[in-house]
């Protein structure tokens, strides 16, 4: 089994901890077996997060047995990393152990080195400290999360929901990630390269919330929908859309739009028969090519791949 050990270290932000162990701890297959083993490691057994004190079951040892491991927040980030940690953090890395940060437990990865020359994330407060203390980093205050393949960064908060997901979702499909979702009763991971700086609303009397037309659009991904048609069924003009778009989700209409029909088409890819073509039709791509096109754009590989590596552990529903 997959095991996802999350290390603790004084100072740690509590949600940034607590985060992958609900997402990876809930997490079920098709057959209802769990998807991840979580373990939360310490460099100390007892560990202070401020508010109160953790007791670690497992050391740093499991990281080498470990097949992610995710450094969470912590609240100094200028705080010296234990070289311990460091050096438990680094073998793992050689042997090819997936590591992710969230939040400023950017500034724990960036210790061991293992980011110097790759492009990260942490969150808009603190990456400009990020980035004067490791200059060899591209750091990137703008993005929810980054993947550079074996090394994942994350912004704060909810960025590190959307970057777990996005884990569950590259280990074991789309549709996995979205029984992960309901499961933890929060919403399907966004996109990694959408803003940081999105105001979340709550419903509005006057109508502003746009959860009842996301929620109608997710029913109508099929349909040729276009901005006018979004624009007024939400009883707006356009460029109002647009804004409140922007400031509710991070991104524009047609993109959220684009975006919701690759997801259901890798649901559909994963657990049904239909062909590519018949796909690109029902989620409203019009042609292969199209859905083609835009499936490579955000999952980076091609619809017949994306078939091939998760169609197997789908069949088993």
């Amino acid at each position: 089994m997959h095991v996802v050990a999350v290390v603790a270290l004084d100072g740690v932000i509590p949600f940034d901890l607590s985060t992958p162990v609900e997402v990876f701890g809930r997490v079920r297959l098709p057959g209802g077996q769990a998807g991840y083993q979580v373990r939360v490691c310490g460099v100390t057994r007892d560990v202070n997060a401020g508010a109160f004190t953790l007791r670690t079951h497992a050391g740093l040892d499991e990281l080498a047995r470990a097949d992610t491991i995710i450094l969470p927040g912590v609240a100094d980030p200028a705080a010296p990393v234990p070289a311990e940690l460091v050096k438990a953090v680094r073998a793992a890395a050689a042997k090819g152990t997936r590591i992710a940060s969230i939040c400023t437990g950017a500034f724990v990865l960036a210790a061991t080195g293992l980011l110097d020359g790759h492009r990260a994330t942490t969150h808009w407060l603190a990456a400009a400290e990020l980035a004067r203390v490791h200059p060899a980093i591209e750091v990137d205050p703008h993005v929810l999360y980054v993947d550079e393949g074996q090394l994942l960064t994350s912004a704060g908060a909810a960025a590190g929901l959307d970057l777990c997901l996005h884990m569950v979702r590259r280990d074991h499909g789309s549709a996995v990630a979205a029984d992960t979702a309901r499961l933890s009763v929060m919403p399907l991971e966004r996109d990694g390269g959408q803003s940081q700086f999105i105001v979340h609303e709550p419903p509005a009397p006057d109508g502003s919330s746009l959860e009842p037309l996301l929620r109608w659009l997710e029913g109508r991904l099929g349909d040729p929908l276009t901005l006018g048609d979004l624009a007024r069924r939400a009883a707006m003009s356009s460029r109002t859309l647009s804004r409140r778009f922007r400031e509710q989700t991070g991104t524009t209409p047609l993109q959220w739009l684009l975006r919701s029909r690759v997801r259901r088409a890798q649901h559909l890819l994963e657990t049904t028969g239909h062909s590519v073509e018949a796909i690109a039709s029902k989620v409203g791509f019009g042609s292969a090519t199209t859905l083609r096109e835009h499936f490579q754009r955000v999952v980076t590989t091609s619809p017949q791949a994306y078939r091939r590596a998760f169609r197997v552990s789908s069949s088993q529903r």
